[in-house]
């Protein structure tokens, strides 16, 4: 019943947008969106923008293209996303609330099935999530397994009630089916780790002969798959499972135990290439890789031989060029190097470098908010107050990313933060690549005389 109310409404709105004929090629989509966060809302497939449409005062949008393929699409509002499945003749309308923006998500119009049923899936697999990892995984393995399959068989039941009241099309039904098997496949993958913890044991659980039987049915060159997150999070989790295990078994005990960095993921390189044949998803995997692996700051000398072995299995990698970056944005973060070249403005539009804030003896701490992420903002500021009283000697510096200037003064002003250290900047990928302040909301930089004291530090655990 979630749905009832909010499909009146836009059935509403998508009769006075006027409807497309299920024979037009091309495809719309638009809708209302409350309390926005951003001005935008954008169309991507795969990783690659398609369209923009900026709401109007009423928060509504609206794009049309044409000739789409069938397929896997995400829409963006910053700092949100959420991916849809679209054929041509397509006419989509969404409504949502960004207080609540996957709970409130609705979609109406041509269309409105396939989507409304991954929506659903979401959020019963959020919700399903803590029971799973934590009472299921608890059980023994048989026992664990039943529930699994039950739940998986309820759900495909379900879809198979729905495909004879409002039959799907080839694309769309594989989609979700494959949706709601690899949530399952992902929970299977990671029970001998829970239960091990669950139940305190020293060792992995042993398992049936016959428990990871459904490897046999994984797709690992599936080009409609590779952007479905339920069958990414699962191949990601897949190979690492595959990697630790057989590194236990043929591998040195002393490597193992010591869960080193390096074996482990150069181990995790291998097999992807042997078993993943498909660029795009391949691609991206070895980018999780090479991105998980960095961002442990290990060693420059293992560094050298993980990218080594990364350029020989992936040297048309499309994202090697952002993987050394991160590499090269790493090395030149460690203690004592100089401050990346990076500029930021005051509120009076004047522009500094980091090393003229940071260009005196008194530490200076860099955090990072976001304006459409006021929750967040709302938490980091209450810690750098607390800091700021322990630590009078240092200076808390916050810089803004990924917001209009002029939204960034409102919100400095409205939420009564210090103008005096508070900088805006639009260089996002410049900071992104050069700081590293993706990988924790709670990334900070401390820095003195205009040199790099911690490029890796935490304000939540590193004061």
């Amino acid at each position: 019943m979630r749905h009832f109310y909010h499909v009146i409404v836009l059935s509403g709105l998508l009769a006075s947008c006027g409807g497309h004929p299920s024979e037009d090629p091309s495809f719309y989509f638009g809708g209302q969106i409350v309390n926005p966060t951003s001005d935008y809302v954008v169309l991507y497939k795969g990783d690659q923008a398609l369209d923009s449409a900026r709401l109007d005062a009423n928060g509504t949008f609206g794009m049309r293209l044409d000739s789409l393929p069938s397929g896997l699409y995400n829409f963006s509002h910053r700092p949100e996303f959420q991916y849809l499945y679209l054929e041509p003749g397509d006419s989509l309308q969404i409504r949502l609330n960004t207080v609540a923006f996957d709970e409130s998500l609705v979609y109406a119009g041509k269309g409105e099935g396939v989507n409304n049923t991954l929506m659903d899936l979401f959020l019963e697999a959020e919700a399903e999530d803590q029971v799973i990892r934590e009472s299921f995984a608890a059980l023994e393995p048989a026992a664990f397994r039943t529930r699994l399959d039950s739940l998986l068989q309820r759900k495909m039941q379900r879809v198979e009630g729905m495909q004879a009241e409002e039959p799907l099309s080839e694309g769309a039904r594989k989609v979700v089916a494959s949706t709601i098997r690899y949530r399952n496949y992902f929970y299977r993958e990671g029970y001998p780790v829970w239960h091990r913890r669950l139940s305190e044991d020293r060792t992995l659980h042993p398992l049936p002969g016959d428990f990871y039987d459904y490897r046999k049915d994984i797709a690992y060159n599936d080009s409609d798959l590779t952007f479905l997150r339920p069958y990414y999070d699962f191949m990601k989790f897949h190979i690492a499972n595959m990697a630790y295990m057989g590194c236990k078994k043929a591998c040195d005990s002393d490597v193992v135990q010591g869960r080193n960095a390096l074996h482990f993921n150069r181990h995790q390189l291998a097999i992807i290439d042997s078993l993943v044949p498909q660029q795009v998803l391949r691609d991206n995997l070895f980018r999780a890789v090479a991105f998980e692996y960095l961002l442990k700051h290990d060693t420059e000398a293992h560094f050298e031989i993980f990218m080594e072995d990364l350029e020989l299995r992936a040297a048309r990698n499309r994202h090697l060029g952002e993987i050394q970056e991160l590499r090269e944005g790493i090395r030149n973060l460690r203690p004592n190097r100089e401050l990346p070249e990076l500029y930021v403005q005051n509120q009076e539009g004047d522009t500094l470098s980091l090393a003229n804030l940071a260009g005196n003896n008194r530490q200076t701490v860099f955090y990072f908010w976001s304006g459409p992420e006021i929750r967040h903002l709302r938490n980091i500021s209450q810690r750098v107050r607390s800091l700021q009283v322990q630590y009078p000697q240092h200076r808390f510096v916050g810089i803004c990313l990924r917001t209009e200037k002029d939204r960034w003064k409102e919100i400095v002003d409205s939420y009564g933060l210090d103008p005096a250290n508070q900088y805006w900047t639009s260089d996002f990928q410049g900071f992104a690549h050069k700081l590293i302040v993706y990988n924790s909301s709670f990334k900070s930089v401390i820095a003195q005389n205009g040199r790099v004291v911690d490029g890796f530090a935490n304000l939540n655990s590193s004061f």
